[in-house]
């Protein structure tokens, strides 16, 4: 369910704004990895604490 929505997502991305996505490819490429690897734990935790919310709430 998970990684549908995530290709979902993604996917409505690709397809309303295509020039909008290589700007910001451009913008990531152009950061320190340090602060890009920093960003994905942020991404992990983020999506680590909405997995766990979810989890309490439907309990």
């Amino acid at each position: 369910m998970g990684i549908g929505l995530v290709l979902t997502l993604e996917g409505l991305a690709f397809a309303l704004a295509p020039s909008r996505i290589e700007d910001v490819l451009d913008l990531l490429r152009r950061l320190p990895a340090e602060t890009r690897r920093n960003m994905g734990i942020a991404a992990a935790a983020l999506g680590l604490a909405l997995i766990w919310l979810a989890r309490l709430l439907s309990a």
